[in-house]
């Protein structure tokens, strides 16, 4: 990478941050006046009034940001990219002020993910002798790409639940995939990359802010886990010959993108698993989420839960990416399984625990008012 690229991705990750900066208050002034607000409820972590229209601000940059990137688009990619921002930034604004149906949202992210698709960048036609298998027809990988991009979308969506945690993940994720586009020397995707980082890094601010709060809204968790899911598609359709740059097997490349999602794809299989089990819609309400158990049960505020899920998601992808320099998918794959068996007990641990001890206070506390009765009667 020569000097000038340098300066110029360094440029991108500033100009965002700055950009974003200077919009976010704008944005906070105009949904305050209208008093377009986050309304509290039994499931918020919040009991004032706040805004929520921050993925306005994420719009505007990631649309900016393309403009000033295509001189690496050789692929005309931005132009299946940007239908589908239009189409989430829509779709999302809308669930903000007046609550969609998740029907309506599903089909609104399969329309914006098939613009993806249709692009040849975002075929997959390799596995890279993942559990043995080398080639994929696309009438194959095209359904599952499409699933894993719905997926992803809705599990970056579920995790923005409290102050922080959706942008500092997404940071980690961008920063992660930042590297290993650096690494393809596929420069429009790593510009993506730091662009969405600088955006993130700049929201995070105000939504950690105690004065100047906004959240993102499905606004913003729809475009950045439609971001995320472009960027994870497009390393799956890199040409095989490219991937030989990564550092690890690329028998390993599905298994180390897990290990980068962790945080929202453990919590919405998670999540889902449990309202199934309790015969309730994968799409219902609650909260049963690991940053609300961290807060709930541990005591956890939200900027200590948000940094710890965080490096927990860090740790993961440190793990997995060293252990697939010399493991076997298989092996990797057996690791992935006993880490997700320890992080299930430990939330299940802490949950589990908890209730059982609230059901000791309480027993104890009808025993005290039962001795009292017998007491005043006798």
């Amino acid at each position: 990478m020569i000097l000038e690229e340098i300066i110029a991705f360094a440029l991108l990750l500033i100009g965002s941050f700055v950009v974003t900066y200077i919009i976010m208050p704008r944005i906070i002034g105009v949904v305050t006046y209208k008093r377009l607000m986050s309304d509290p409820n039994e499931r918020s972590s919040h009991s004032e009034k706040v805004p929520s229209l921050g993925g306005i601000a994420f719009f505007i940059v990631v649309t900016l940001g393309l403009y000033f990137i295509q001189s690496w688009d050789k692929y005309d990619i931005s132009m299946s990219i940007l239908p589908g921002l239009l189409i989430l930034f829509v779709i999302g604004l809308k669930d903000d002020l007046v609550v969609l149906s998740p029907r309506t949202k599903i089909i609104a992210q399969l329309m914006a993910v098939s613009f993806l698709l249709y692009h040849p960048s975002f075929q997959i036609h390799h596995l890279h002798n993942f559990f043995g298998i080398e080639e994929v027809s696309l009438f194959v990988t095209v359904p599952l790409a499409a699933f894993v991009a719905l997926f992803i979308i809705n599990a970056f969506n579920l995790i923005d639940g409290i102050d922080g945690l959706a942008a500092m993940i997404g940071i980690v994720i961008f920063g992660v995939y930042a590297f290993l586009f650096f690494m393809l020397d596929l420069h429009y995707f790593m510009a993506i990359c730091l662009v969405v980082m600088g955006t993130l890094a700049a929201f995070l601010r105000f939504n950690l802010s105690s004065s100047k709060k906004i959240f993102m809204g499905d606004t913003g968790s729809l475009i950045i886990g439609f971001l995320i899911a472009a960027a994870t598609i497009r390393l799956f359709g890199v040409d095989p010959m490219v991937l030989k740059k990564m550092p690890f097997q690329l028998e390993n490349l599905p298994i180390i993108v897990v290990a980068v999602l962790i945080i929202p794809v453990f919590d919405t299989a998670r999540v889902f698993t449990v309202r199934l089990l309790n015969r309730k819609t994968p799409f219902s309400a609650d909260r049963n989420h690991i940053h609300h158990l961290l807060i709930d049960y541990l005591h956890l505020s939200h900027k200590e839960a948000s940094i710890f899920l965080s490096i927990v998601n860090i740790l993961f992808f440190l793990i997995f990416l060293i252990l697939g320099v010399n493991l076997d998918n298989v092996i990797l794959f057996l690791a992935l399984l006993v880490l997700i068996g320890v992080f299930v007990y430990f939330f299940f641990h802490i949950n589990f625990s908890y209730k059982n001890l609230r059901k000791r206070v309480g027993i104890r506390k009808k025993m005290k008012v039962i001795r009292k009765n017998t007491n005043f009667f006798s």
